[in-house]
């Protein structure tokens, strides 16, 4: 969204130690912090990179947040796929404008803005009211009201109503129990994708696609590990700390048998 700031977006806020906050904007409101008081008028109709004052002097950089800021800082009622594994999901599930998906097990929200973004329609079978209701929040504060999103509350183990679906991705413990109606569910060439966080869910998950009687091929499992590095001057050198094992993806195509 280009222009000056308005009323209504959010905006990220950061201070110098680096701590960022996520807020809308809303005209003659305030945002307290330990660091000061920032007011939002101050803050809408100007333009995005520039450095506000607070109350006690201390400056804050102003920007619209990236995918990830809001993927990182959104209410949340589940635990959130993380940006390391959403961009990974992007290019093993292959999602392209225009393709139907169906993702089980919507959480917060975050894989389903992540795939809304990249321009495909997405259908979301979740089993908690809650947390249906927070991922489609979610995405309307990301994306506006406007998105092909739909959330249905029912159990995807019970079945899988769409058919000639493009991709099927699932963020649940048991997708073994869903590759028999995947596999009707999606197009011939179409991918199954799934994030677990134990190896012992994703070897029963590969026992069920590489079984004979289902109609995947190519299945395979990775995970994404993620070190970044301190640079300043001549201390150069990774970080002490680090973004390890947060889940594992597994994919596999919809073949003819």
């Amino acid at each position: 969204m280009p222009g000056p700031l308005v009323a209504g977006e959010r905006v990220l806020l950061i201070d110098p130690k680096d701590r960022r906050y996520l807020i809308t904007l809303v005209a003659g409101a305030t945002f307290h912090t330990h660091a000061g008081v920032v007011t939002h008028d101050d803050l809408i109709g100007a333009d995005e990179g520039r450095t506000v004052t607070g109350s006690t002097g201390r400056s804050f950089l102003v920007l619209r947040p990236t995918l990830n800021d809001v993927v990182l800082k959104m209410p949340r009622g589940a635990q959130v796929i993380y940006p390391k594994d959403l961009g990974a999901i992007l290019m093993a599930a292959d999602i392209w404008p225009g393709q139907r998906v169906l993702e089980a097990g919507v959480g917060s929200g975050a894989l389903s803005m992540t795939v809304l973004r990249a321009g495909a329609s997405v259908v979301g079978y979740e089993l908690r009211e809650d947390f249906a209701e927070r991922a489609q929040a979610n995405v309307a504060a990301a994306l506006g009201p406007g998105a092909a999103y739909r959330v249905e509350i029912r159990d995807v183990t019970l079945g899988i109503d769409e058919t000639g679906l493009d991709r099927v991705l699932l963020d649940m413990p048991e997708p073994h129990h869903v590759v028999e109606a995947a596999g009707a569910a999606l197009r011939p060439g179409g991918i199954l994708l799934a994030y677990l966080p134990t190896i012992n869910q994703t070897a029963l998950l590969r026992q069920a696609l590489d079984s004979p009687a289902t109609p995947f091929g190519l299945a395979e499992t990775q995970e994404i590990l993620r070190r970044t590095w301190h640079v300043e001057a001549r201390s150069v050198r990774p970080d002490h700390r680090m973004v390890g094992h947060t889940g594992f993806l597994t994919t596999a195509r919809r073949v003819e048998v």
